[in-house]
């Protein structure tokens, strides 16, 4: 196992009591493959990969990478690593080529290796056309490729790349993808985090689903959505009122108990064999009269895994929580400066 961490806790002080990033978080990477860490926002991920590359130290538990502790060792374990962030770590008042040199000779490479180094980058992520312009009027696809071409100035025996398509359009997307195959190809050990399935299952061997700073399933793409049934049957009706007769035929031929979208419409069952049971279905609705705006299948998504195996809301759902407990504090604060902007009035009049 060229990475492996046993044990990792990390907690954070906060107004509302200690966040535990990391609960007992434990993995191995094999070398030579591709470890992805799935999970939603908050779940570890990114404290994980900071706490692998020396960045944070976890309050308990172990890490190693190559058999160097990083916790006794971390500036052996940095010699043989690179890392690409959430964000682009660049300078962009400085040209592509400038931020690939700059990065070279922080590694103390000499003026010409530094140079040479940076060509060739260059050239592996095709920016040569942009090689002379300055960063910040890059693309999001182009910063993120010269971010990562940043992490392999040094060769690194293994790479950390935190969410590295977060941003990006699907033209973007794919062509990160293609780059990360190459390396991986060439032989690096590559742990990455996404919030993206359809990501973990092109380009990882091996998947950690993390959920509440643990590891809370592990196995191959399809091994997971296997877990939670290979395929889905989405019919979406035209009448709102036919979602009762929709369900009842849906169950007899599905796995499970439909759910019903909140379009009141769409209604998604798993089942054993896509195909077949699709065909089923379809016959039994048409034989009773219910219209259909659409049908298919298709393969779990994120939100079914995660939903499957720890119960939790859908991202946007939770998004729309936070935003309103934040909207509900704000108005609590101006609420509470009125109060006492009032009082100040009051004492000032008596």
């Amino acid at each position: 196992m060229l990475i492996e961490a046993a044990g990792l806790t990390k907690v954070y002080k906060a107004k509302g009591g200690p966040v535990h990033a990391l609960d007992g978080l434990t993995l191995s990477v094999p070398e030579g493959t591709v470890k992805a860490l799935l999970g939603p926002n908050g779940a570890g991920k990114t404290t994980t990969v900071k706490v692998l590359t020396t960045l944070t130290r976890p309050d308990g538990g172990s890490a190693s990478i190559a058999g160097i502790d990083v916790l006794r060792d971390p500036k052996a374990a940095r010699r043989i690593i690179g890392v690409s962030g959430q964000y682009a770590a660049v300078d962009e008042n400085l040209t592509g080529f400038e931020n690939l040199e700059m990065v070279g000779r922080l590694y103390h490479l000499s003026a010409k290796s530094a140079k040479q180094r940076a060509s060739e980058l260059i050239e592996m992520f095709e920016l040569t056309a942009a090689q002379n312009r300055p960063v910040k009027g890059f693309s999001g696809g182009m910063r993120r490729r010269i971010d990562l071409a940043g992490a392999l100035v040094i060769r690194p025996k293994v790479l950390f790349l935190d969410e590295p398509t977060t941003g990006l359009d699907p033209h973007g997307r794919l062509a990160m993808w293609e780059v990360i195959k190459s390396l991986v190809a060439d032989g690096t050990t590559l742990l990455l985090t996404t919030q993206y399935l359809e990501e973990a299952d092109q380009l990882a061997d091996g998947i950690s689903v993390i959920d509440d700073g643990k590891v809370i399933a592990e196995g191959t793409a399809d091994e997971l959505k296997a877990q939670i049934g290979g395929h889905r049957v989405e019919v979406t009706l035209i009448g709102q009122d036919d979602a009762d007769a929709a369900r009842d035929i849906l169950v007899r031929h599905g796995d499970g108990v439909p759910s019903l979208g909140s379009d009141g419409r769409s209604l998604t069952v798993g089942v054993v064999n896509g195909p077949s049971s699709l065909h089923r279905m379809l016959g039994e609705l048409n034989a009773a009269g219910i219209e259909l705006h659409d049908a298919g299948i298709r393969r779990p998504t994120l939100d079914d895994v995660f939903l499957r195996l720890t119960g939790h809301i859908a991202e946007e759902e939770a998004n729309a929580d936070d935003a309103a407990a934040e909207k509900s504090v704000a108005e609590k604060k101006v609420k509470k400066k009125a109060e006492k902007r009032a009082e100040k009035k009051l004492e000032q009049a008596n």
